[in-house]
């Protein structure tokens, strides 16, 4: 892997390498970087791995390398401004009033309790005695820290800060100091949520650089998706008047009120859900109204000059009326290339609002994330059905026509194609080296040229098919319902039984996975964890803790569980989980490629399902010493034509079966281990 990113650099070639957990990854591709000339940069989409690498690999690197290179190479974490304490906003914190600390920037509350009001300015108190000390800002170093309400107060995300040169705190800002750091070090890391907005921010933001290394590749799409989404509420147009009041016309101001409940009135009666047919007539009249107050405001307000009093607060003021602005006007155009939706949720504040967002992103991250650069995108699971192809599409790369074999040495048949039709298909990127499970790694093999991108699979550590099994239960009726079907809770039951507790239970709902937790407690006597019961980080310590424990959950345990030993050796899918009809994005562009004549189940749906899927059988194997089985209860993946032999090249190597005798044979001789 490190000889290929040496050669990708050189060759200013695009390298996408697939590599599993354990491969050693951080290290293979930071060691290449050290020898670029300038900043290199490594995106991480979760907060752990970027720990992981500040706290532990590129110090254990710097050390290592320091007699080689001659010097000390350095490293610096960039975050967006939110993440930093801001001078300006901490010097007018105590000044809020309680209305402001509960309503600003966060959902609406009817009733802000006594005690709720002293606590909160008992964490401004502890921020304000912890500006004294801090070098950095930055909130991670908070120990104790405080919540988001707090934080809020004494922070400024980007769109409200003035910049330095117009804040009478600038030469003190933390944000900045982290750029002006992030600048002069040999490695930046930051987060895919960062990286998004530099993007469509016209890269502006992460310091010039000549290489950029994605780690955790198959989450960026998301993430730019994320970023280029947009929502409206009535609460926004609320804050938005409620910021601009002292400094517009009271006329104006009133106009602002009248259009968010305009918009409350707009969205009372359209039930939740994707807008297909355009823009209802009262929602349409409520965004005119928006558009107008708002362009009204924004001009009374004017711009910010040098001898403004307070051009932080103006400058705010103007950031929430922009943002309002802006996403109503994108609406109102009812752009082919953006979806539309409506959200609803009648528990707690009732939250209304209408969303927006782009219908692909490929086209951005085509324009946006390979230009002056070379471009490195590894993770555990970027090969979907043994090809490159899907996912180097959904990161705005041309496919390839060159042909090799699959990982597994098979032919690449029966795999879905663009088109939705079950074909031979050609393997994008070409052969990879033979570097499975048990055969060792093969890091010097050429990785095979594409069409401006290479690519690499270099196995994985672990041997698969003797340290696990992949059993699905093929006998189980097709699910249907929602839920826990009954045979599919029996299945179940008779697996955990068999090892005795040690079960990580992935569910696609959360009313299954309380219906499984339900079975269990009333059928076992085994400690039983229920994600929601208990903050994540104390149940993931209680099941590693507990052996005969199980814990239950939905799709934030398919990614963020790393339980290496014995304390999880069976690892539960309830069924396959494709995205739900109802997931407004995904459904329409399913339709958009169903239009053009394609299969939209095929090639939206189906390559969904088997990242999360390999994401979530990823759980089982965490070291060389691990042993366990993944059981799916979800028949198609043994009965499917076409999408179920899709889905398992997917996945590990695993030792196959569909037998249920098997699997508990294997689970029992387990629990005597």
């Amino acid at each position: 892997m490190a000889t290929a990113i040496e050669r990708a650099i050189k060759q200013r070639e695009h390298l996408l390498v697939q590599a599993g957990t354990g491969t050693g990854k951080s290290l293979a591709y930071l060691t290449p970087a050290l020898l670029v000339d300038g900043p290199v940069v490594v995106s991480t989409a979760t907060l752990a791995l970027q720990n992981q690498l500040v706290e532990h690999d590129l110090p254990r690197l710097a050390e290592a390398v320091e007699p080689v290179l001659g010097r000390r190479p350095t490293f610096a974490v960039l975050k967006g401004r939110h993440h930093y304490l801001c001078v300006a906003k901490l010097e007018h914190a105590d000044e809020e009033e309680p209305t402001d600390t509960l309503f600003d920037d966060a959902p609406p509350r009817a009733t802000q309790w006594l005690g709720e009001a002293g606590r909160l300015g008992k964490q401004i108190l502890r921020v304000q005695e912890w500006a004294e000390k801090t070098k950095t800002g930055d909130r991670d170093e908070l120990d104790p820290g405080v919540d988001d309400t707090a934080w809020r107060q004494v922070s400024m995300p980007a769109r409200d800060c003035v910049g330095a040169a117009r804040c009478p705190y600038g030469a003190e800002c933390f944000a900045e100091a982290s750029r002006a750091r992030a600048r002069e070090a040999d490695i930046v890391v930051t987060n895919h949520s960062l990286l998004a907005v530099d993007m469509l921010a016209e890269r502006n933001i992460v310091p010039p650089h000549k290489l950029l290394i994605v780690d955790e590749a198959h989450e960026l799409a998301d993430r730019v998706s994320s970023a280029a989404q947009a929502e409206l509420t009535p609460e926004a147009v609320e804050r938005a008047a409620k910021r601009a009041r002292p400094l517009i016309p009271p006329a104006t101001a009133e106009s602002l009120a009248t259009a968010a409940d305009s918009l409350t009135v707009g969205l009372a009666d359209i039930p939740a859900g994707r807008l297909t047919t355009g823009l209802p007539p009262l929602l349409h009249q409520a965004l005119l109204l928006i558009d107008a107050a708002t362009r009204g405001a924004l001009e009374a307000i004017g711009d910010i000059k040098a001898d403004d009093p307070d051009p932080v607060r103006k400058q705010q003021a103007k950031a929430t009326l922009d943002d309002v602005s802006s996403t109503t006007q994108r609406l109102l155009e009812e752009s082919d290339f953006d979806v539309a939706w409506v959200e609803k949720n009648d528990l707690g504040n009732g939250r209304r609002a209408v969303v927006v967002a782009p219908l692909s992103v490929a086209g951005t991250l085509a324009s946006n994330l390979y230009d002056e650069r070379t471009v490195v995108a590894t993770s555990a699971t970027l090969t979907l059905g043994g090809r490159f192809d899907t996912v180097a599409r959904s990161l705005g790369l041309p496919g390839s026509s060159t042909s090799g074999t699959s990982p597994a040495g098979s032919s690449a048949d029966a795999v879905p194609s663009a088109g939705g039709s079950v074909s031979a298909g050609a393997r994008a990127g070409g052969p990879v080296p033979a570097a499975r499970s048990g055969s060792g790694l093969t890091p010097d093999a050429p990785p095979v040229s594409g069409d401006g991108w290479t690519s690499l699979d270099v196995g994985s550590p672990f041997d698969y098919p003797k340290q696990g099994i992949l059993y699905v239960a093929a006998h189980l009726p097709r699910p249907a319902a929602s839920g826990l079907p009954d045979a599919a809770g029996e299945e179940l039951l008779k697996l955990v039984e068999a090892l005795g507790g040690r079960t990580l239970g992935l569910f696609s709902s959360r009313r299954a996975a309380t219906q499984a937790a339900e079975l269990l407690r009333a059928r076992t006597t085994l400690p039983i964890l229920l994600q929601g019961e208990e903050t994540l980080p104390i149940l993931v310590r209680k099941f590693k803790e507990q052996k005969e424990s199980c814990l239950f959950g939905v799709m934030s345990l398919w990614q963020g569980v790393d339980v290496p030993g014995d304390a999880c050796q069976l690892v539960v899918i309830d069924r396959l989980p494709f995205p739900r009809p109802d997931e407004p994005l995904a459904a329409a562009r399913a339709a958009a490629v169903d239009a053009t004549g394609g299969s939209g189940f095929a090639s939206v749906s189906v390559p969904i399902a088997a990242v999360r899927l390999a994401q979530g059988v990823g759980r089982l194997i965490r070291s060389t010493g691990d042993k366990g089985v993944v059981a799916v209860l979800d028949s198609r993946l043994e009965t499917a034509r076409g999408y179920g032999a899709f889905l398992r090249k997917s996945l590990p190597p695993f030792w196959y079966t569909t037998r249920p005798d098997v699997a508990l044979g294997a689970l029992q001789r387990l629990a005597k281990q």
